[in-house]
């Protein structure tokens, strides 16, 4: 199986290794080569995107999530026929309305677009516990067991959700579910002649059955959306 990895949080993120790790396969990673987070589905089409090689199918591109499944899919890679285009695992959550927003889920959209199977895999971090990526690769593949072989339809992807939990609460269970469609708490602090964003994404609202109010309550979510 010939899998295309990219994230938004770029190719050295601790995530991005998460995921390689949690697959098997002939994997391809193709990533930004900087952090570029919540630059949603931005692609350069007017200026030189420049790129270098990091390794065996390894490559880090100077542009967006989109810009780097279009490059591996058009470019780097035109004879490779990907079986699946993984984006993640994203340092912090991508649920409800922040896939519009978010350059992990862009990545698997990009990929949906041009025909490629796709996921996006984020995982939601509370400041008050640390991260366990081993645990959190572990959880991928066993999302990935479940969701690799089911039907999908062209247009369509899965954005997958991993909640942050302490070593003694129970392993969470797999969620199918819609994603929510309150927005973000949209806040600013005022500076001179500039103000700053202060919503505080744990506050958000929360629709029942939702994959925010399922995933902050512990549960990995999966949501199969349509382009």
């Amino acid at each position: 199986m010939k899998i295309l990895l990219t994230n938004d949080d770029g190719v050295d993120a601790d995530g991005l290794a998460c995921l390689g790790k949690a697959l098997d396969g002939e994997l391809y990673v193709v990533a930004p080569a900087a952090q570029v987070s919540e630059c949603g589905h931005r692609v350069t089409t007017r200026e030189p995107l420049r790129f270098r090689q990091l390794g065996d199918r390894t490559w880090a591109v100077h542009g967006s999530p989109a810009d780097c499944v279009r490059v591996a899919v058009r470019y780097l890679y035109p004879d490779v026929s990907f079986d699946w285009v993984l984006s993640g695992v994203n340092h912090g959550g991508n649920l409800g309305v922040d896939i519009y927003y978010s350059g992990t889920v862009a990545a698997a959209r990009e990929a949906a677009i041009l025909g490629c199977p796709s996921m996006a895999f984020s995982h939601y971090v509370k400041k008050s516990l640390s991260m366990d990526w081993n645990l959190a690769s572990m959880r991928v593949r066993e999302v990935w067991s479940s969701l690799s072989v089911q039907p999908l339809d062209v247009g369509w992807f899965w954005n997958v959700n991993l909640p942050h939990l302490q070593d003694t609460e129970k392993a969470p269970k797999l969620r199918y579910c819609e994603p929510c469609k309150h927005p973000l708490p949209v806040a600013y602090k005022g500076e001179v002649g500039s103000v700053r964003y202060a919503g505080e994404y744990p506050s958000r609202t929360k629709r029942s059955g939702s994959d925010t109010d399922l995933c902050f309550g512990g549960s990995m979510t999966a949501s199969r959306i349509k382009i």
